[in-house]
């Protein structure tokens, strides 16, 4: 897992390896040892997916201490435009 970091502290593009062959594809989309070694301690309590049709604008509301919660954002198919 590649970790990237960005200009904007505390935000990290993660970027998984993926193992390919005639089957398709694999990859680890989380590793707590991994994320632990290479951003920080994260203790995932909740995780959510959602589906949007094209054109769809969804949102991630910042949260302050001690409600605040990290978000991981991951692109199955198509592009995001993301803004931190």
């Amino acid at each position: 897992m590649n970790f990237i970091p960005t200009e904007i502290p505390e935000v990290v593009i993660v970027e998984p390896r993926l193992f390919r062959d005639e089957r398709g594809y694999f990859f680890e989309s989380f590793s707590k040892q991994t994320f632990d070694a290479g951003i920080r301690s994260v203790q995932f309590i909740q995780d959510n997916e959602s589906a949007s049709r094209y054109g769809v604008l969804r949102g991630l509301h910042f949260q302050k201490p001690p409600h605040a919660q990290s978000k991981l954002v991951r692109v199955v198919r198509g592009r995001v435009v993301d803004y931190a």
